[in-house]
């Protein structure tokens, strides 16, 4: 288990080319690469400015000013009337964002975060298995069933931070909770804005990560906890980007 200081952060996130990006920056260059990548395809509406505050975590401000300045360059534009709003240009300019390459260059950083959450998600599901109370149950159903009906990827993002950080609590030993929570953070300063539909399809995971903590199924419970976050190896912009 990777040491942190004590403000939780793990000690090589300021080693790596995201952590030297302004705020506004990493929100250009989040939206951008996922425009260059095909996760937000052209026409898509973005969320409102405040969800897409809560989903990056940033301020509301530092998002209002990305929104313009990718609509500046080309790879946004602004629609009135009632379908308005902000959206992925119909012919989006590739590469725009010069800062979008600091994800690209973090790869390797990312595929050892991606290693290190999954040693710790399986363990972790293992233990919640047999520890896990009916509150803990309840509270975790409640965030599957909320990620089932939220509109955007945004508020998505939210629902599975919790969902994890509550898994944690059910193991009943509270100093998981803060290295776990660390290394999910630093993994989630790489998240791009992804297709609802795909997340839908990974909150089909948690169910079943769920329903083995249900029947205090160890070996299933880390068995899922594997496959949710080894799959992230493929489906974040690491696994997406052209490689050749």
């Amino acid at each position: 288990m990777a040491r942190t200081d004590d403000t939780g952060t793990l000690p090589f996130a300021t080693l790596n080319g995201v952590s030297r990006l302004s705020a506004l920056e990493a929100v250009r260059a989040r939206i951008a690469l996922a425009v260059d990548l095909g996760l937000l395809a052209p026409g898509d509406r973005l969320p409102s400015t405040a969800d897409i505050a809560a989903g990056l975590e940033v301020g509301e401000i530092t998002v209002r000013r990305a929104l313009v300045s990718l609509v500046a360059d080309g790879v946004l534009e602004r629609r009135r009337g009632r379908n308005g709003g902000t959206h992925v240009a119909e012919n989006p300019t590739r590469g725009a964002v010069a800062a979008a390459e600091a994800y690209r260059s973090d790869s390797p950083a990312v595929h050892a975060l991606i290693d290190h959450r999954l040693v710790l998600e399986c363990g972790i599901a293992h233990l919640a298995s047999g520890h896990v109370s009916q509150d803990n149950l309840s509270q975790l159903q409640d965030l599957v069933e909320e990620m089932d009906r939220v509109p955007s990827w945004a508020e998505f993002h939210g629902c599975d931070e919790r969902f994890h950080l509550r898994l944690a609590e059910a193991t009943g030993i509270p100093s998981l909770t803060t290295p776990y929570g660390a290394v999910l953070r630093e993994l989630y300063r790489y998240y791009l804005p992804y297709p609802l539909e795909a997340l839908r399809a990974s909150n089909t995971e948690h169910r079943r990560l769920l329903d083995a903590l249900r029947r205090k199924d160890a070996a299933e419970a880390g068995e899922v906890a594997r496959r949710h976050v080894e799959v992230l190896h493929r489906t974040m912009f690491v696994g997406l980007m052209n490689t050749d």
